[in-house]
């Protein structure tokens, strides 16, 4: 027996026009790996964002009742190419109650209770999910379930990925939002260095008054100074950012090398053969990534996705990961919000203007039944 109810699409057309709306959606059973949750908070992430809106302009937008429809400019009309005329449900995670489930062993197991998932189209009053990936929550919110797997799974994630790659110490940047803060926590348990790179004062002492040790300031004038320093005290010559475009990425090897460089007992015009390494995650800035000839050969830039992560990591190494957010929902791996809307609520200008802005600490929960 099929199910109905509200959800988000975002549809870009060859022309340019992306328009986001709020549908009535026939839900089918099932199939056999499969349940259907009752979708009762889902976070809006970044990831989100880049396929809920990309660059389009919501300035300019013509917002109306569960609908936006807004102009896509170039380049990223063109790079999005793959989607043009697609209809795309949103929303990567959330939290809800199994009301349907499949025929397996494991979607039987899940039915009625709540759980977080990841479907891909969280943003909706229900949506079909894989079993085996649905993390049962017991007595958890849903509130509290919700942002279970994309930030905490890739805070983990870093941690793993630095063990894996022989290094002790991490940079972070953006390092004041709610995954830097899981993060924080996480290398503060695993005896892991964290130099947390935070470009306001009061997300300092935020990070400070979480017990971090290395803090740095990227609008201090003496920025630099204060990050070469850091690198110096931990040997963090690995990193991970969240920006993308601009000039943080080539921070962090240019201190890297000033502080190898330093210890260098002879010249080379090639720099120093210190290994530097940064992964990019995300495009919290939507411009060029900037790298200046200014730390020799010795470096290494490449992106971090999830996913692939997980695939690499294997079925062992994430079932770890799965049980260690689990165990520390409410503490290691909370997540704060901003502000609670429904799927209606969500499309207005007002708040897409607002929570398209990313700020750090204002992330937005949405609940599709109100």
């Amino acid at each position: 027996m099929s199910t109905t109810g509200k959800q988000i699409f975002t549809t870009l057309s060859a022309e340019g026009k992306l328009t986001v709306e709020i549908a009535e959606t026939t839900f089918p059973d099932p199939r056999p790996s499969q349940v259907l949750v009752k979708m009762e908070a889902a976070p809006i992430n970044p990831s989100d964002l880049a396929l809920l809106f990309s660059a389009a302009d919501l300035e300019n937008a013509e917002f109306s009742d569960g609908r936006i429809v807004a102009e896509m400019p170039e380049p990223f009309l063109s790079g999005a190419k793959g989607r043009h005329g697609q209809r795309l449900p949103v929303g990567n995670e959330g939290a809800g109650t199994v009301v349907a489930a499949g025929s397996s062993d494991a979607a039987q197991a899940l039915m009625g209770q709540r759980v977080a998932c990841v479907p891909g189209s969280a943003f909706s009053e229900y949506a079909l999910a894989e079993a085996a990936m649905c993390l049962p929550l017991g007595d958890h919110s849903a509130a509290d379930g919700a942002s279970a797997f994309v930030n905490p799974m890739t805070a983990l994630g870093f941690a793993e990925t630095a063990r894996m790659e022989g290094q002790k110490a991490i940079i972070h940047s953006a390092a004041a939002s709610n995954l830097g803060q899981m993060l924080n926590r996480i290398c503060q348990e695993d005896g892991l260095a964290l130099v947390n790179i935070v470009r306001k004062q009061e997300q300092a002492d935020l990070l400070k008054g979480l017990g971090a040790e290395h803090v740095v300031n990227s609008s201090d004038d003496d920025f630099i100074s204060q990050l070469r320093d850091a690198i110096d005290a931990t040997d963090a010559y690995f990193g991970f950012d969240p920006i993308g475009g601009g000039r943080m990425v080539d921070s962090c090897f240019k201190a890297m090398e000033q502080v190898a460089a330093a210890k260098m007992k002879e010249f080379s015009r090639y720099g120093s053969d210190q290994p530097k390494k940064m992964y990019i995650y995300g495009r919290l800035d939507l411009g060029p990534t900037i790298l200046t000839p200014a730390y020799g050969f010795g470096w290494t830039l490449s992106g971090w996705l999830l996913t692939p992560f997980l695939r690499k990591a294997g079925m062992e190494t994430v079932g770890r990961m799965r049980k260690r957010v689990l165990d520390n929902l409410t503490t290691t791996f909370a997540s704060s919000y901003k502000r609670k809307v429904t799927l209606e609520e969500m499309l207005t200008k007002e708040a897409a203007l607002d929570y398209r802005q990313m700020k750090t600490g204002e992330k937005y929960l949405v609940t599709p039944h109100g």
